[in-house]
């Protein structure tokens, strides 16, 4: 298996946590898989773009304000995808804190040159 399909899967585990650890965080096993796929869509278009346009206030914040937009992308995807629902940008914040360490563990334990061709 490619290790872009094991990391997949290892990222919808990870919201499956997450919202288990949030209480305002409800999430589907499909609303999981889609929201997944939806939400590394809008990652790798979108938020670009909202890093460039925040630059002034990731430099003043020190890059915590890339949190905010971390949480903007997850309630983005709430709002879009049907089984994805965050209640509150708050608690959408959060969940992306949650989210993005639990994504960092799953970097550094997927070892993608070991499922290359």
């Amino acid at each position: 298996m490619h290790g872009w399909v094991i990391r997949w899967l290892l990222s919808i585990l990870a919201l499956l946590l997450t919202a288990a650890l949030i209480p305002a965080f409800e999430l589907t096993w499909w609303g999981a898989i889609v929201g997944s796929i939806f939400l590394g869509i809008i990652n790798a278009v979108i938020r670009p773009l909202l890093i460039i346009l925040t630059l002034p206030l990731n430099v003043i914040s020190l890059g915590l304000f890339t949190l905010v937009i971390n949480g903007f992308m997850l309630w983005i995807t709430s709002v879009t995808v049907k089984g994805f629902d965050i209640h509150g940008f708050g608690w959408a914040i959060l969940s992306a804190l949650i989210y993005s360490v639990l994504c960092f563990l799953i970097s550094m334990l997927v070892d993608d040159r070991r499922f290359s061709w």
